[in-house]
């Protein structure tokens, strides 16, 4: 059984469950947890020992977005390194949207930001109806960029730009009827159904499972490729920007923020 320093795992009856072990942190993610689950996900791909992924998060949240400590750390950044930290969060999520094996997710808390990401991606999507979701980064200047590459093919664009430009926290029932949860539980059973969609996938052909994975994989592959390429880029150039410099102090402060765009776009029109 391999070990992670971020992540709890366990196997039983074919059934890999992937807790995201943060509670302290609300679950957000690190490089660390990243390359984590990144690798989580790369590894019950090969094992012939699991049927089916289910992720999950330990605590009250499923996954609260970035760590802020790692927020902290992106100001003083180079443009390389937001490039390859733009990188990683791309390769996670694709990996979890090409893994081979079907999985879940049982949302057990909020889902933020990039933890909507994983907790959506999941080709089913179980939560409690106190689970709140949202795309918050415009509210930190920051740009949803990766996420969109997915959203758009599950909702539309309209539906999308909502979520995206106004980056709103929206509860498990109204992600259920946008398409983005597959079913609402109640808290003390969320685990139990999960576990119980699990087994009753267990009951069907691995293989054609796997290829009707691998179909809708190559069916989305042309878009999502040049997507999310254009979407590292704008992930990366975002965290250049003097907005996102200037939202990121302000969340930390706990402060509304003063965006810089603004004053420039005020400058701009006097003239």
């Amino acid at each position: 059984m391999l070990r992670y320093g971020t992540l709890h795992t366990h196997t039983e009856g074919g059934v890999l469950t992937i807790t995201m072990n943060r509670p302290d942190k609300r679950n957000a993610l690190n490089p660390e947890m990243m390359e984590d689950l990144t690798h989580a996900f790369l590894a019950a791909s090969g094992d012939a020992g699991c049927g089916v992924i289910l992720l999950t998060g330990a605590g009250s949240a499923f996954c609260a977005g970035l760590d802020l400590d790692h927020l902290e750390t992106l100001g003083a950044k180079t443009p390389e390194e937001h490039r390859l930290d733009s990188e990683r969060i791309a390769r996670l999520l694709r990996t979890l949207y090409d893994t081979p094996k079907p999985t879940i997710a049982a949302v057990n808390g909020a889902a933020i930001a990039g933890g909507m990401g994983l907790a959506t991606i999941c080709d089913f999507t179980l939560a409690i109806p106190e689970a709140k979701f949202g795309y918050t980064e415009v509210q930190i200047g920051f740009v949803p960029a990766i996420v969109s590459a997915f959203l758009r093919s599950q909702i539309g664009d309209k539906r999308s730009r909502d979520l995206l430009l106004t980056g709103r926290l929206i509860k498990a029932p109204e992600a259920f009827d946008l398409g983005l949860v597959t079913r609402v539980v109640p808290e003390q059973d969320l685990m139990i159904e999960a576990r119980k969609l699990a087994f009753s996938l267990l009951r069907n052909s691995p293989a054609a499972m796997r290829a009707t994975k691998r179909l809708l994989s190559e069916h989305a592959n042309h878009h999502l490729e040049q997507e999310i390429e254009s979407a590292i880029a704008a992930n990366a150039e975002a965290r250049n920007t003097e907005d996102f410099k200037e939202g990121i102090r302000a969340f930390l402060e706990k402060r509304r923020p003063d965006w810089p765009s603004q004053h420039l776009e005020k400058t701009a029109s006097a003239h």
